[in-house]
């Protein structure tokens, strides 16, 4: 292969992941939507997860209790929807509820 045309392509790729990189910390990359948990899924059916906490029925559950405010949740307070580390690469409703509630501190 010529010299020059190796040179070229090396720059090229750098230029590349330098690109890509600097898109993927800054935030600017295409979002990716995750996939809303369905209170179906056998882990939710298990944890008793509801999208919305008006209707739960179980006694671990206290008023005032939502995903929004537990510290699994990945989103801000005021999110929709964010992800959760009980549900990994699913997002829930920040009105949600499982059985795996903790308080944010």
């Amino acid at each position: 292969m010529d010299r020059k045309i190796e040179m070229e392509r090396r720059v090229f790729v750098m230029k590349l992941v330098s690109a890509a990189t600097l898109l993927g910390s800054s935030g600017l990359a295409l979002a990716e939507t995750k996939p809303m948990v369905n209170e179906a899924d056998p882990q939710a059916v298990n944890l008793n997860y509801k999208a919305d906490a008006a209707g739960v029925k179980h006694a671990k559950f206290k008023p005032g209790q939502a995903c929004s405010n537990c510290v699994l949740f990945q989103g801000k307070p005021t999110d929709a929807a964010g992800g959760c580390g009980i549900f990994p690469g699913k997002q829930v409703a920040s009105k949600g509820w499982c059985a795996a509630y903790a308080k944010k501190a």
